[in-house]
C-alpha cells in the first residue's frame, strides 16, 4: 500500500551473523563471570575457568573498586544453594556483604578463618548476621583462601579477602568450574569445619586429587598431608626450558637446591621475591642471586604476595602455599597444579609484568 514501508526480511546470512554475534557475547559473559575484563586484569579462559590478577598500580588502587573481589562477590550473589569459605583473613566489604545477602536469601553459608583474625569488624558482622563461623584454635596458620559455590565451582589462589589483597598487593585469583574439584575442596573444608582436623590431624582423603576438565589435567594437594614439596620438586626436575617463579616467602632449601641444579643444566630460571621477606632468616634469595640466577626483589611498596611456579610455559602451580617449611609441615594450605599452555601464558604475562617492575 502507498505510504507504508515494506517489512525488512532477514536474509539467511544475516541470521547466521546475528546468531554468531549472540553466541560470542554469551561466551564473553560466561568466560568473565558476567564482568568485562576492565577492572582486574582478567585472562580469557575457555569457559571453565577465569583468572584475575590485581593491578596495584592503577585507578582501582585509589578507588578500591574494580578489583578481583568484585567478580567474586558477584559469583556469591549468584549462588543458589551453598557457599563455603576458608579464609585466612577477611575485611573486604564487598565479600562480607555478598555473604550476608546469600545467607538472608536462604543459601547455606559457612566460614572458617584463622582464630587470630576472628576479631575483625567484618567477621563480627558475619557472626551478627547469623552466619556460622569456625576458628582453627591453634598457633600454626589456617592459611587457605578458597571459596566453594553450589558444590560446582572453586575460587582459590594467593589472594586474601582483604583490601590489601585485592588492591595493593600483587595477587592472583582463579575461578574453576568443576564439580570434581569442588568435591576435593569441600572435603578439606568439612575436615576443618565439622571434624576440627587441622595441621597434623588432617587426613589423606581427597576424593579425586587428580582430575581432568575439558581435556586439561588438574591436581590439587592440601598441606601438610599431601607431601606438597615432594610433588613440586618432581615437577621442577622435569623442567626442560624454563622455570619462572613469584614468591612471597621462599625459605625451602630443597626447592632452592633444585633451582640451582636446573640452572646448571641450562634451564632458564628466573624469579621475583617479596623484598620484605628476602632478607629474613632462611631466605633463599642470596644463595640464588650469588649463583647467578635471574632473581630480583619486587618493586611493589606493599607485598608481592604470589606463590606461583610456571614450568616450560605449560604448567602452572598456584594457591596459598608459600615455599617454606611452615607451609609444608604446619599450616593448612592448598596447591593447584594445572597443565594448560593457555593458562600458563596468562601467568607468564603476569610474571613478566612483575619482573619489569622489580628492582634490577
Amino acid at each position: 500500500m502507498p505510504g507504508r514501508s515494506r517489512p525488512h526480511r532477514r536474509t539467511p546470512l544475516a541470521g547466521l551473523l546475528l546468531g554468531l554475534a549472540v553466541f560470542w557475547l554469551l561466551f564473553l559473559v560466561w568466560s568473565y563471570g558476567g564482568l568485562p575484563p576492565a577492572g582486574p586484569a582478567a585472562a580469557p579462559g575457555p569457559g571453565w575457568y577465569s583468572v584475575y590478577f590485581t593491578q596495584p598500580v592503577g585507578p582501582a588502587t585509589r578507588s578500591f573498586e574494580g578489583g578481583p573481589d568484585e567478580p567474586l562477590a558477584q559469583a556469591i550473589d549468584q549462588a543458589q544453594y551453598s557457599v563455603e569459605v576458608a579464609a585466612y583473613e577477611l575485611d573486604l566489604w564487598s565479600v562480607r556483604d555478598a555473604l550476608i545477602r546469600a545467607h538472608r536469601r536462604g543459601v547455606t553459608v559457612r566460614l572458617i578463618t584463622d582464630s587470630d583474625n576472628l576479631g575483625t569488624d567484618e567477621i563480627a558482622d558475619l557472626a551478627a548476621a547469623g552466619i556460622p563461623l569456625r576458628g582453627d584454635e591453634r598457633e600454626p596458620l589456617m592459611h587457605h583462601k578458597f571459596v566453594v559455590l553450589d558444590r560446582l565451582e572453586v575460587w582459590t589462589g594467593s589472594m586474601n579477602y582483604t583490601v590489601n589483597g585485592a588492591y595493593r598487593n600483587n595477587e592472583n585469583l582463579i575461578r574453576i568450574r568443576s564439580a570434581g574439584l569442588a568435591q576435593d575442596y569441600l572435603r578439606e573444608f568439612e575436615e576443618m569445619y565439622s571434624e576440627q582436623r587441622f595441621g597434623a590431624l588432617s587426613l589423606v582423603d581427597t576424593p579425586f586429587g587428580n582430575l581432568e576438565v575439558q581435556g586439561v589435567p588438574l591436581e590439587v594437594l592440601f598441606s601438610p598431608e599431601d607431601s606438597v614439596l615432594e610433588r613440586l620438586l618432581e615437577l621442577a626436575r622435569r623442567a626442560q626450558g624454563s622455570l619462572h617463579f613469584l614468591a612471597f616467602s621462599f625459605t625451602s632449601d630443597e626447592l632452592g637446591q633444585s633451582l640451582l641444579a636446573l640452572a646448571e643444566n641450562g634451564v632458564e630460571v628466573q624469579g621475583v621475591m617479596e623484598s620484605s621477606q628476602a632478607a629474613g632468616q632462611g631466605s633463599e634469595y642470596e644463595r640464588l642471586r650469588e649463583a647467578g640466577l635471574g632473581v630480583r626483589l619486587d618493586g611493589n611498596p606493599y607485598n608481592m604476595h604470589h606463590k606461583v611456579l610456571i614450568i616450560d610455559g605449560r604448567i602452572v602451580v598456584t594457591g596459598s602455599y608459600n615455599f617454606s617449611r611452615s607451609a609444608e609441615e604446619r599450616n593448612d594450605e592448598n596447591v593447584l597444579i594445572l597443565f594448560d599452555p593457555q593458562l600458563a601464558a596468562a601467568y607468564e604475562q603476569e610474571f613478566q609484568r612483575v619482573l619489569d617492575q622489580a628492582q634490577p
